[in-house]
């Protein structure tokens, strides 16, 4: 908890003063949205706000590895999202995840976890979404990984690149949609690499200003792995509020996912996270 605190205050103190909402850097305020319209825009995927994300991820672990229900990881992350409005409901995102591995066990040779730490692979998605009067969003890109882990055991060593595509619907009560990606290897070490991943995703409004029922659980299909590790999908949803401090719009969030299916070898089971979105002017 002490660790989570300090990463909640990090963020906080990377939020930037003054003048936050808008489409263009030259918003001066809020614009006077209030908290509940701009947890809406945040819940759409098509959105044309400037956001900077801190995902943080508490996992828990199961399988057959002598000792893997003992073992737990820690990760913070940060996404910035700058997305561009092309007009006519298209927007074109360009979005790097970078992820600090704060704990992550690993399985040694000689029996047993050690603990690793460390910059992980820094995957990114660029893609144009196209939003329909009917609510429609559709958007399709290509995603990829980078071998930017200061440790083996955090990353493939290996250049991914593949396609990505997401539709969802946006109603007045709230968004419903999904996401599928596909990557293979295409440089770096040796070796057949072929993850299918992707995240089915959901939000309710709630009467109260500001706050939703959200989930957006994530899962990978490793078509290279052995019988049993392939699928990890999980189930869950959480909380989320939206405030306006000063004039920069903030979004609070906590979800819990259990893994339904997990790799029987080694696997997470539980996750928690926490999000911190800040949203900021768009620098165009």
């Amino acid at each position: 908890m002490l660790r989570l605190g300090v990463f909640c205050l990090l963020g906080l103190l990377l939020t930037p003063a003054g003048p936050a909402f808008g489409q263009s850097s030259g918003d001066a305020s809020s614009g006077g949205q209030s908290a509940a319209e701009v947890a809406r825009a945040l819940s759409d995927p098509n959105n044309t706000l400037g956001q900077l994300l801190f995902p943080v991820d508490y996992k828990r672990f199961d399988g057959a590895l002598p000792g893997a229900d003992t073992q737990n990881g820690f990760a913070v992350n940060f996404q910035p999202a700058f997305p561009v409005p092309l007009g006519g409901g298209l927007n074109f995102f360009a979005r790097p995840l970078i992820p600090l591995v704060v704990s992550q066990p690993v399985y040694t040779p000689n029996g047993g976890f050690e603990g690793k730490g460390g910059l992980g692979d820094i995957s990114f998605d660029l893609g144009v979404g196209k939003t329909f009067s009917s609510g429609l969003v559709v958007i399709g890109g290509m995603v990829g990984s980078t071998p930017t882990a200061t440790d083996e055991a955090l990353g493939t060593g290996q250049w991914l690149l593949g396609p990505e595509a997401l539709v969802a619907f946006v109603r007045p009560w709230g968004v419903i949609g999904g996401l599928v990606t596909q990557s293979w290897r295409v440089a770096g070490e040796e070796g057949d690499t072929s993850i299918t991943g992707g995240q089915y995703f959901y939000t309710f409004n709630l009467p109260a200003d500001g706050w939703q029922i959200f989930g957006q659980p994530t899962f990978s299909y490793n078509h290279n792995a052995g019988d049993g590790d392939k699928l990890a999908f999980p189930v869950g949803g959480g909380l989320s509020k939206t405030s306006i401090v000063g004039a920069t719009p903030m979004k609070f969030a906590l979800q819990y996912w259990y893994y339904v299916v997990t790799p029987d070898t080694f696997g997470v089971r539980h996750q928690l996270r926490f999000g911190y979105t800040a949203v900021v002017p768009l620098p165009w």
